[in-house]
């Protein structure tokens, strides 16, 4: 285990007691580890205490807070070999569940002193540093919905209530996808490209599994004609999840590439790891091994391709 780190702190996030979570994160690292702690504030992007703190030395950076937190500091350790330990305190860890790494403070602290490391992808949506993924549409509609407030109130739940509201309004656009050897045109309620997800995305798992080190984005076409058959497709994207298969619903897609462009008409909200970033057209990259974490090795799933069935689908091929 590297001996030199920086723990920045978010105090906010999550629920829980912030001075009781930092003295047990504090209690199991600084026995094994030269930690120095950092805390974040209003004015200290945790992004930019993560750079300086790698200026200060820090050979290792640990993070822990909600996924706003990890992502940002995710994003600021993009391409540098520096391992990050993540130490998940938010409302949905998504961060860490997708990455199949500890939820609990004690098991994340454990994983961490371990100091085992595993390289995964990154990506970038317009430029911007990406860790799980991007959605349009629904997706982005329920997450704007779900305000600070709610989350802080109502946790996880705030989510399924924003969706739930969601559904009523349903709404389809027509979108343009750009591979590099394809240009797909279909109508969607939701496009989601993910580099990795937890399974509680469900709109991210048409193949059921996202694998976030190949150097591939994974995404998914959702395209219910009615809110009623929305809530029937949600329900199946996440039994066939659970059990590990791939969705086989005429009104559901699912494709990889390193790199997708994707325009709508007409222009929808775009969501990036929990945040809304503005709207269409995106174009999302996978950085392959972009980003170096604490945690053990795991065996993933490997999706499939699905087209089949999408309303108005049309595939022109580059010449």
């Amino acid at each position: 285990m590297t001996r030199k780190a920086c723990l920045i702190f978010n105090p906010v996030a999550g629920q829980g007691n912030p001075e009781q979570d930092l003295k047990t994160i504090e209690s199991m690292l600084r026995p094994e580890i030269d930690l120095e702690v950092v805390i974040t504030t209003a004015e200290c992007e945790p992004g930019e205490l993560a750079k300086a703190a790698i200026e200060r030395g820090a050979q290792a950076i640990i993070a822990s807070g909600g996924d706003g937190t990890l992502s940002v500091v995710a994003a600021a350790l993009m391409g540098t070999n520096i391992p990050l330990g993540i130490i998940s305190r938010g409302t949905a860890n998504a961060f860490a569940n997708a990455l199949d790494l500890p939820t609990t403070i004690p098991e994340a602290c454990e994983a961490i002193v371990a100091g085992g490391t595993q390289v995964v992808d990154m990506a970038t949506c317009n430029g911007l540093p990406m860790v799980l993924l991007a959605g349009i549409g629904f997706e982005a509609e329920t997450v704007d919905l779900a305000d600070r407030d709610a989350k802080n109130r109502l946790g996880m739940l705030a989510y399924v209530l924003a969706g739930l509201k969601q559904v009523g309004s349903l709404n389809q656009f027509e979108v343009e996808i750009e591979l590099e050897d394809k240009i797909i045109a279909v109508s969607a309620a939701a496009i989601t490209i993910a580099n990795a997800a937890p399974a509680t995305s469900i709109l991210a798992q048409g193949a059921a599994g996202v694998i976030f080190d190949d150097g591939m984005l994974d995404l998914t076409i959702v395209a219910p004609a009615t809110p009623l058959v929305a809530i029937a497709t949600a329900f199946e994207l996440l039994s066939s999840t659970l059990r590990g298969e791939a969705s086989q619903r005429d009104d559901v897609g699912y494709l990889r590439s390193n790199r997708f462009k994707v325009t709508t008409t007409p222009p929808q909200k775009v969501v990036v790891d929990g945040e809304i970033i503005g709207m269409t057209p995106i174009d999302v990259e996978c950085i392959s091994g972009g980003l170096t974490v604490f945690a053990t090795q795991v065996e993933e799933v490997q999706p499939v391709e699905k087209l089949e069935g999408l309303p108005n689908m049309k595939i022109d091929m580059k010449v």
